[in-house]
């Protein structure tokens, strides 16, 4: 409660009116900086209100709960609009704020704002006056308050345009929509010459219809600093300039939070108002809690012993359900088959009945059930590897009881919400799974999750320009001079170590760094959906996404999770999809059927690892993990969890991944702080690598019980709470003590666990991900030509371009043949290099009986083709000739000629190929078939190597017949370079000069501003290194050149890996296959 400055009384105010940065582009201050001014200025309560939508409101309670913040939850309508705000200065639409009153109100405005935004577009949301109305006579009459808004409301609107008698018609009509009770005029003052006049009218007009009359500050950021940014998104909202946009910006800073006492001063002419504001703060202040809601119930079949009349209950399914996967996994109770299984089971079922969650567990065992059904790959991961039950329902791969994991980091007593199991499912049949979903569960119980999309360094910039008035082309200059992985300041600072053509100028970069990381607009989660036991509309919004025909939730995964939402992970993973396809066409062309379930544990493929032969398995092909095989040199299983959990940036920055690798190789002993930390750090050489091993260590040396524990986990958490880890402190210290750690070692165990815990991975889910690792290493090493077909077909995903996934294929001697019209079908197929077998003709995946030892490129894989086009021309075979071809395939003269560019025809002269196309596209549809004449081809030479490998570069992006540095190797030759394979044979810091086409560059940011760029030449991958000084001299060759020729020197180390230190670097002219991919 604010003081008053002129009388030295409290002064009750809540305010009613206020935009955050959610609602993009209208407001410059966070939820949780509003939340934070409010309280600090004392205001008995705060509303929300952005436009369309509740979409911060979940952080808005989050940060008004911690300081003790009554919450609001409103929104603020447009009528009528018939345009996007973005895009115009002043958009169109009659603006409306509703509250909600109570949890009823909330559910009624929630439905009312995806109404709203389903009936019109991204962006556009589209609702009258007559549709508002309807909602208030029914289930939401007395559950909201109305106000009148700001100038663009309804009743100031009609006030400014038409007069007093057309602004009481107005209000009489929300009179009549809403009652007189539930109507408030809104009195707001920003120093406007007009506002007292405004203001006047709108008071007197209230106090002759009757209704309440509130004041309110019409807020748009928490604090006058922050004008300068509100005025700047007003010009990006609008896509102008501030000066373009000066008649319509504001000309003092005066939107921000108010106290009590300034408000009275500014309000001394309204008695009331001031505290009226507050009174309705109060009648419409409740806690987001109240609306959470629960899981639907799960529809279980009829109890086996009782009667067809009576159901099992959720908890009595699971418990059967499980019982049944345990006798499978572990055998039956009197001979389980390891010692301990059963009682583990039954502690998990008990705690799962005793927190209420036998509905959750169903409903993901349904969701992997229809995967098994429709034979779509799916696989748990996450915390959920620890639960034994999980295990027993086939929900996750790894055996919790002999990995010795810990359940209660999957679930405990005091965990806040419920388990999280993630589902990866192949990528390209994750839409099924939706699907099911939403048919299991009903569309209005189910949905998905959004993913805030906020400003970045490029973005900001580009947007932070265009706001202060300069080019598209210096936005353009000044966007591409940036690299992708740096913060704004980091941007600036790094520019001033750069000689730079044209300098951002420190205005744009200042305005730039406020806008990063501010909200832009609303994507889809890669995975995340809810499900609940009322329409989900009636607790967070919906509207349209992006993506043609998708609507999303207005909430994130972690807005989902604190509103009490239960999200479902349904993530797409392309190295399923890879791997199931592998699977088909191995069992296709060789008759094996390969259960991955089954593989066996064999030398050969470990062998495989340790030679960092990895492009294309999963998790171990970056430049790290292909650094690290060699020296860790996986052996077994486990070896590859530690590989997934080492090449992370927690261990990088705890320092764990030398130590281990030095212990892992007898260079230095295993040794523990104390004698009770072998128990949990045995498995990793003493060094911790596992968030599971925080809670064991826990639980070793302090008694701890892993509920405990698991709390332990979470308060040292990136969200850490000061109170809960002073009481935590205090009961470790008395365990300690107690099991005879002393008080310095014991402050050391402490110290390693709180440090330990901002990097700790969890070991469940590098069990789940070394699953696969092996996988697809068995799939690599024992059937090459279908590993790479499939990783063709599962494209995009994975860390290396199709054009390198082909030259490592050719490296182990599969050969790959360009598409061919009469051969290919519209994905990657197999084909055997034997004559006689290919003798045959095309079935719809190569030669039936075929060994598959060769890989042919699909139809699709041609630029400007696609799946579906493909697939058509496959269909339609055989073709006459090229004219039957484009007449009844609907092929344009681009597409055609992009076929004969691939060399898709057959013919070894692709130039006659592409004079045919030209003459067939340039005949024209309106030409009656056969009646064409002048489409054979004069005499043209033929393509050279080169030629063709150009052509098939620019056309499917990969060159199966040879790299782009083959051609250029005499010259490179006579120039000194050394190939990938020569360096080997160099000696430790020999200079070198190599040359490749870079498929990679990489700033992690644990590298200190080093960037490591991958370089592929004809026989393999170089690595360089280049440091931060390098990189600022070479920047504009560096940061965008398709292939490079690098000098350097050479870093070769005992374990065989290699590599080049920059010292210059210059551009290399070749054609490269594609774009780098590009990670930080």
């Amino acid at each position: 409660m604010a003081v008053n400055s002129l009388s030295g009384s409290a002064v009750s105010y809540a305010e009613l009116h206020c935009h955050s940065t959610f609602s993009f582009l209208d407001g410059a201050s966070s939820p949780e900086a509003l939340a934070q001014e409010a309280e600090r200025l004392g205001l008995e309560a705060l509303a929300i209100t952005d436009h369309g939508g509740f979409y911060g409101v979940v952080r808005f309670a989050e940060a008004a709960r911690e300081v003790g913040l009554p919450t609001i939850f409103g929104a603020e309508l447009t009528l009528n609009a018939t345009e996007q705000r973005t895009g115009s200065t002043d958009p169109d639409g009659q603006h409306l704020i509703i509250l909600a009153r109570d949890p009823v109100g909330y559910a009624c405005l929630a439905a009312l704002l995806s109404q709203a935004q389903m009936a019109g577009e991204k962006g556009r949301p589209e609702i009258s006056f007559a549709a508002v109305a309807e909602a208030a006579s029914h289930r939401a009459r007395g559950h909201w308050a109305v106000l009148t808004a700001c100038r663009k409301g309804t009743v100031p609107l009609a006030l400014a345009q038409r007069g007093v008698r057309a602004a009481e018609q107005e209000l009489r009509s929300l009179v009549a929509a809403f009652g007189v009770d539930n109507t408030f005029i809104e009195l707001w003052d920003h120093g406007d010459p007009l506002d007292s006049d405004r203001n006047d009218a709108l008071y007197q007009l209230a106090r002759r219809v009757g209704t309440g009359v509130i004041a309110t500050n019409n807020v748009h950021y928490a604090s006058p600093q922050d004008h300068a940014l509100s005025t700047a998104l007003a010009a990006i909202r609008a896509a102008k300039s501030l000066d373009q946009m000066d008649p319509w910006l504001p000309g003092a800073a005066s939107a921000h939070l108010r106290s009590g006492a300034e408000q009275a001063h500014r309000f001394v002419r309204y008695p009331q108002v001031v505290g009226a504001a507050a009174e309705l703060g109060k009648q419409c202040a409740f806690d987001l809690a109240l609306i959470a809601p629960q899981l639907p119930p799960y529809p279980c079949p009829p109890h086996p012993e009782v009667s067809a009349s009576r159901t099992l209950t959720e908890s009595e399914y699971l418990t059967l359900l499980v019982e049944q996967g345990a006798t499978r996994r572990y055998g039956p109770r009197h001979a389980e088959r390891f010692v301990g299984a059963w009682a583990q089971i039954d502690h998990e079922l008990q705690m799962i009945t005793a927190l209420g969650f036998p509905g959750y567990f169903l409903i993901v065992w349904d969701i992997v059930e229809f995967c098994r059904r429709k034979d779509i790959y799916c696989q748990g991961r996450g915390s959920a590897a620890n639960s034994a039950a999980c295990y027993a329902l086939g929900i996750t791969k790894a055996d919790a009881v002999r990995l010795g994991l810990l359940f209660e980091r999957f679930l405990s007593p005091e965990r806040d919400g419920p388990p999280d199991i993630d589902l990866d499912i192949e990528s390209g049949r994750r839409e099924e799974v939706i699907q099911y979903v939403y048919e299991r569960y009903g569309r209005s119980h189910a949905a998905q999750v959004a993913n805030v999309i906020t400003y970045r360094t490029r973005s900001a910039v580009r947007d932070a320009a265009r706001a202060l008035g300069f080019s598209q082309g210096h936005q353009d200059v000044w966007a591409k001079q940036l690299d992708r992985w740096n913060k704004v300041p980091q941007a600036a600072s790094t520019q001033q170590g750069e000689s730079v053509s044209q300098p951002i100028p420190d205005t744009v970069l200042s305005l730039a760094s406020q806008l990063e990381e501010l909200p832009r607009h609303l994507g889809i989660h890669s995975g995340g959906m809810v499900i609940c036991d009322r329409p989900v509309i009636e607790v967070c919004p919906v509207e349209w996404a992006r993506m043609q025909g998708r609507s999303v939730l207005q909430w994130d995964k972690e807005d989902c999770a604190t509103a009490g939402l239960v999200k479902f992970d349904l993530l797409g993973l392309g190295m399923l999809t890879a791997l199931h396809l592998a699977v088909d066409l191995i069992a296709e062309h060789h008759g094996v059927v390969v259960d991955l379930a089954e593989l066996p544990q064999e030398d050969a493929v470990y062998e495989m690892l340790c030679r960092a032969d990895s492009i294309g398995v999963f998790q171990v092909e970056s430049r790290a993990q292909m650094a690290t095989l060699p020296r860790l040199r996986p052996r077994c299983f486990y070896d590859l969890v530690v590989e997934v959990a080492l090449i992370r940036p927690g261990p990088i920055q705890g320092g764990s991944v030398h130590p281990y690798i030095r212990r892992r190789k007898g260079e230095e002993p295993v040794t523990y702080l104390h004698p009770l930390l072998e128990n949990s750090l045995a498995k990793t050489l003493g060094i911790p690598l596992f968030q599971e091993q925080l809670m064991q260590m826990a639980i070793d040396v302090a008694g701890f019980t892993p509920s405990e524990a698991d709390q332990l986990r979470q308060a040292m958490g990136s969200k850490r709470s000061s109170r809960k880890m002073a009481v935590l402190r205090e009961r470790f210290d008395v365990g300690t003590s107690q099991r005879g750690v002393t008080a310095t070692v014991a402050e050391q165990i402490w110290e390693k666990i709180a440090a330990f815990a901002n990097y700790g991975f969890p070991e469940s889910h590098s069990v789940s991900f070394a699953y696969l690792v092996y996988s697809s290493s068995w799939i690599k090493l024992h059937y090459p030509a279908a590993f790479c077909a499939a990783l063709l077909n599962a494209q995009p995903m994975g860390f290396y371009s199709p054009h390198s996934l082909v030259q490592d294929a050719r490296r182990h001697g599969i050969k790959v043949h360009t598409p061919d019209l009469h051969r290919s079908d519209w994905c990657a197929t197999l084909e055997s290099e034997d004559p006689d077998e290919q003798a045959g003709g095309v079935g719809s995946s190569g030669s039936a009986g075929s060994t598959g030892s060769a890989v042919r490129l699909g139809l699709s894989s041609v630029r400007l083709i696609g799946k579906t086009l493909a697939k058509q021309i496959a269909a339609g075979r055989p073709y006459a000739d090229m004219e039957d071809l484009m007449r009844r395939s609907s092929l344009n003269q681009a597409q055609l000629e992009a076929l004969a560019t691939a060399g898709v025809f057959g013919s070894d002269n692709r130039r006659s190929a592409l004079w045919s196309a030209g003459a067939v596209a340039q005949s024209g549809s309106d030409r009656l078939p056969g009646i064409l004449l002048g489409l054979d081809a004069p005499q043209l030479p033929g393509m050279d190597d080169w030629e063709r490998a150009v052509a098939d570069l620019w056309s499917t992006g990969i060159a199966p017949e040879g790299h782009p540095t083959k051609f250029l190797r005499a010259d490179l030759d006579r120039r000194g370079a050394v190939t990938a394979i020569e360096l080997s044979e160099l000696a430790n810091e020999a200079k070198v000069l190599v040359a490749g086409v870079v498929t990679h560059r990489q700033r992690p940011a644990t590298a200190a501003g080093i960037t490591f760029v991958s370089l592929e030449d004809e026989t393999g991958i170089i690595n360089v290194v280049v440091s931060r000084g390098c990189w600022a001299r070479f920047r504009p060759v560096v940061a965008s050149a398709a292939a490079l020729l690098v000098s350097g020197r050479l870093e070769h180390s005992v374990d065989g890996v290699m590599n080049v230190v920059a010292e210059k670097i210059q551009l290399l002219p070749v054609v490269a296959a594609s774009r780098s991919r590009d990670f930080h």
